[in-house]
C-alpha cells in the first residue's frame, strides 16, 4: 500500500480551503507516479499533480492537487475527517 494515512494539520486544512490540495503520509519508496495512481484508484478523482517532501520525523509527505477543487473536501468527508 502506497498511502499510509491522511495528514491533517492546521496548515493542511488551509491548503485544502484555498487550493483544494490534500496531504498524505506515504511509503518512503513510493514515487510521484505511484502516489498519483494510488490516490486516483482509491478515491476516484483525477490527480493533477503530486509534490513530495520529507517531514522532520523522517516520513515522506505527499501534497496532492486534484483537477476538481472540491475533490479534497469530498474525500475527507468520506473518510470521516471533515
Amino acid at each position: 500500500m502506497v498511502i499510509k494515512t491522511p495528514y491533517v494539520t492546521e496548515k493542511a486544512s488551509m491548503m485544502l480551503d484555498t487550493d483544494g490540495k490534500l496531504q498524505f503520509i506515504v511509503r518512503r519508496e513510493a514515487n510521484k507516479n505511484q502516489i498519483a495512481r494510488a490516490v486516483g484508484e482509491l478515491f476516484g478523482h483525477k490527480v493533477l499533480s503530486v509534490t513530495t517532501m520529507m517531514t522532520m520525523k523522517g516520513q515522506k509527505k505527499a501534497v496532492v492537487t486534484f483537477e476538481d477543487k472540491k475533490a479534497g473536501e469530498e474525500i475527507l468527508s468520506r473518510l470521516g475527517i471533515l
